[in-house]
């Protein structure tokens, strides 16, 4: 019983850090363009330029 004195704080340690990531993830812009990788992927880019 005496373990939950350590581990119910180290939760919620642990759980106030998750939450502090995932506001400083979304202050910074990190899920501002979901479909853009996505649509990256299927572009070519292995155009050859026409030298002359």
């Amino acid at each position: 019983m005496t373990i939950l004195l350590l581990l119910v704080p180290l939760a919620l340690l642990l759980g106030l850090i998750g939450l502090a990531a995932f506001m400083w993830s979304l202050r910074t812009g990190q899920f501002d363009d979901l479909d853009g990788a996505a649509h990256r992927v299927l572009m070519d880019d292995d155009v050859e330029e026409k030298q002359g």
